[in-house]
Order: structure tokens, then sequence, then C-alpha cells
């Protein structure tokens, strides 16, 4: 299941850098052997139960409300700051240390992975600070698991963070793995 959110302040409407993200993810899904559903953020309420869900594009302006609701509920050691005109606008906040959003330049996404109480298969949260930092972490995590996943203590549950640089240049493409932030991330206050 692929829950797409919505871009900033435009309900129902979703960025053309989240439909990539999803039709990257639907793409791998569908070479697993997979059924693919796709929900909007705006309407899917509920447990993912036994399917795998992806959850694609951040909460600030009500983009995608269901990842506000993941990152409360499981992943409380990670802020994120709102759209202002100050240089932290939209940035994150994990174990202290600020992740600035700078459009166009230098952006971020954070990855997670966990599964709720309420369900028997995960939910791979992707939240990004925009849907271009979006696709740019679900393209670097398809070209990169592998490496990825032998750098994590666990596969189970984790909390990556992932840097997008060079945006005027390479746009999506260059994109690195920042830092696990997984005990941050987790950690209740």
């Amino acid at each position: 299941m692929i829950v797409i959110g919505s871009k900033h302040n435009l309900p129902n409407v979703t960025a053309g850098k989240d439909v990539r993200a999803l039709i990257e993810v639907a793409t791998l899904a569908s070479q697993l052997g997979s059924d693919v559903v796709t929900e909007s953020s705006n309407e899917f309420r509920g447990s993912n139960d036994g399917r795998t869900e992806f959850c694609i594009g951040g909460p600030l302006g009500g983009a995608n409300t269901r990842t506000g609701g993941h990152l409360t509920a499981h992943l409380p050691g990670i802020a994120i700051l709102p759209y202002s005109e100050g240089p932290e606008s939209a940035a994150f906040v994990v174990g202290g240390q600020r992740y600035l959003f700078e459009p166009d330049s230098q952006e971020y996404a954070l990855v997670a992975k966990f599964t709720p109480p309420t369900a028997t298969r995960p939910i791979f949260l992707i939240c990004g600070q925009s849907s271009l930092a979006n696709q740019a972490a679900i393209h670097f995590l398809k070209r990169n698991h592998r490496n990825v996943a032998r750098s994590l203590a666990s596969v189970d549950r984790f909390c990556i963070l992932i840097k997008v640089s060079d945006i005027g240049t390479y746009g999506f493409q260059a994109a690195a793995l920042e830092r696990d932030v997984t005990g941050d991330a987790f950690a209740r206050a």
C-alpha cells in the first residue's frame, strides 16, 4: 500500500516529484510480485494491518497528515519546524541537531521503518523537506539498499537521514546517507 500526500496547502493535488517517487515504489513492489494499492493521505485512516505501507511526503502545510501521525506516534524524537521566512524554515530537528532546508541547493529526507503494534507488516516512512527530497531518498535507496542495510544495527526498525546536495546541478540524483538517527528518532523525551 502506498499512501501519498498532497502539495503543501493544496489538498488533493500531488506534486509531480511525489508521483515519480510513487512510481518508483510501485515498480519495485510489482517486480517483487506484490499487488499495489494507492491511498490518499487525506482520506485513508486505519491500520496498515497485513500490508506493507510506504507513506510518502512530509506533514507541513497539511501535505501528508498520515506522516504527521506516524511521526507523533512512533518517532517522537523527530521535530519538523514550521515554514517561515527564517533560515530554520522546515528544518528537521533530531537529537538536538538541526538539518536546514535550503530549497534547490541542499535538502534532507528521513526514511524510517517500523511496525506498529496494530499491524503485522511494516511501514516505510519517506519524509522529505520537499517532493524532490522524497524522490531523491527513494532513488538513493533503490540503488544503495544493500550498503545501507549493512550499516544498520537492525533492518526491522530504523530511521536514517538522507542528504541531497548540489541540487542545482544533479537534481534528485546527488543523494547520500547523512547518518543513522535511529536512537534519537525513536526515543521518548
